[in-house]
């Protein structure tokens, strides 16, 4: 499985940092790396993966997971990331975000939409 051409032109044109690999479960990774933070969260950097499912980009992915695990910067825990899960032999914190069936555009969006919705919520987390 490979990354569509698309999203490659994204992640290179953004300058974001990124690697692609699979890990025998049938999904592609995508771990965007040293990915800047909003100021209020409680790391400036991290590292966060995607998962992307055989039809994908005609069906969204589902969720995003990220290192270190993050908590606003005055304390607490963000909505939906108290699990964790281990992939590529790492902890990370599983941030439980769905999109609508009618959000998603097959066709239209990809990983830039995809870190579109990251932004906001990375935003949204730190506020």
């Amino acid at each position: 499985m490979k990354l569509p051409e698309p999203d490659r032109e994204f992640l290179e044109r953004a300058n974001i940092p990124h690697r692609v690999f699979e890990d025998g479960t049938g999904m592609l990774n995508v771990e965007l790396i040293d990915f800047p933070l909003p100021p209020g969260l409680s790391a400036p950097r991290a590292n966060v993966l995607f998962r992307l499912s055989a039809s994908y980009p005609d069906t969204p992915p589902d969720m995003w997971w990220i290192i270190p695990h993050l908590r606003p910067a005055s304390g607490g825990t963000i909505q939906a990331t108290e699990i964790t899960e281990i992939h590529d032999g790492r902890t990370w914190q599983r941030w439980s975000r769905h999109l609508d069936a009618m959000t998603w555009r097959s066709g239209i969006d990809g990983l830039e939409s995809y870190v579109r919705l990251l932004r906001t919520e990375l935003g949204s987390a730190a506020a």
